[in-house]
């Protein structure tokens, strides 16, 4: 496995075991929502102010969510292939959410939570199980000038 600057992984190391699974698990995303998105997954998307979207950076993958919605955007399961390669290669997800400061914070926190739960679902659509994902709690964005960066759930993998 290959770590980053900050010593989390990096997606896609050359392991075998690690590319085995990256193998299998997109066939996974393949079989279970067609071979959509691939710009986006790929990081090629750019984030409109008011749009579903999905992207990789820096080894994390981020769902950015219209607003009121907790839909995913297409290519979520593409974007997903390294985080469940990963996991089957031993690691953990970690998915956080995020939400703007703006409205009503306890609305907003529901909100984040059903995010959270959207990509938790597609995870364990994609075959991975729950005792493999971590659900951390929402939390809030404070002065973020793209109000679609606060709205936002990122899936880490953790040892």
């Amino acid at each position: 496995m290959q770590t980053g600057a900050k010593g989390g992984a990096v997606l896609g190391g050359t392991d075998p075991a690690v590319a085995a699974a990256r193998a299998a698990a997109a066939a996974d995303a393949a079989n279970a929502a067609g071979a959509t998105g691939a710009a986006a997954a790929n990081g090629a998307a750019v984030i409109a102010d008011d749009a579903a979207a999905v992207m990789i950076e820096n080894g994390v993958v981020k769902f950015y969510f219209a607003t009121a919605k907790a839909e995913l955007a297409a290519g979520a399961n593409e974007a997903l292939v390294d985080v469940v390669a990963g996991v089957k290669a031993g690691q953990r997800a970690v998915i956080s959410g995020y939400t703007d400061a703006t409205g009503d914070a306890e609305k907003n926190a529901e909100l984040a939570k059903q995010r959270a739960f959207a990509v938790r679902d597609a995870l364990l659509a994609l075959g991975l199980t729950e005792d493999k994902l971590e659900l951390k709690k929402p939390e809030a964005v404070e002065n973020a000038g793209n109000l679609a960066q606060a709205r936002r759930v990122e899936v880490v993998l953790a040892p």
